[in-house]
């Protein structure tokens, strides 16, 4: 996906916009520490091992469709010898919740990792009627 010139300014192209097929939006919202491996010598500290981690995720309520997730990091504790690379994703989404994916490669140590994300999407409305 290459960024398109308008007026002097970059415009990612969207794949797909997002339709919601309901009045009735919900937000969820949530902030974790996805691992502390300083602490006791884990793989993402010592560089040594499987370099991803995956976190599941419940909200709070089910939406009515898999939403829309957006993950970030909100803090990151990395050894300053070394590059940082790190990569973070929302894999898996559904109804239920989804899985937050952290991986880093090469010489990189990451001591501990906060995870932020923001679920927005359709929600059930007591007013709808169920005919199945």
């Amino acid at each position: 996906m290459t960024p398109a010139l308008h007026r002097g300014f970059f415009f990612a192209k969207s794949v797909a916009m997002r339709k919601l097929h309901s009045h009735n939006i919900g937000i969820d919202q949530g902030s974790l520490v996805l691992f502390s491996d300083f602490e006791e010598g884990g793989e993402m500290w010592t560089g040594k091992g499987d370099r991803r981690h995956e976190t599941p995720v419940l909200f709070s309520e089910p939406f009515r469709e898999p939403p829309s997730v957006l993950v970030s990091l909100s803090m990151w504790d990395m050894d300053q010898k070394h590059n940082h690379r790190a990569d973070i994703s929302a894999r898996d989404i559904t109804e239920a919740g989804f899985t937050i994916v952290f991986q880093t490669w090469g010489d990189t140590r990451v001591a501990r990792v906060r995870a932020d994300w923001l679920a927005m999407g359709s929600l059930d409305d007591d007013l709808d009627w169920d005919v199945r």
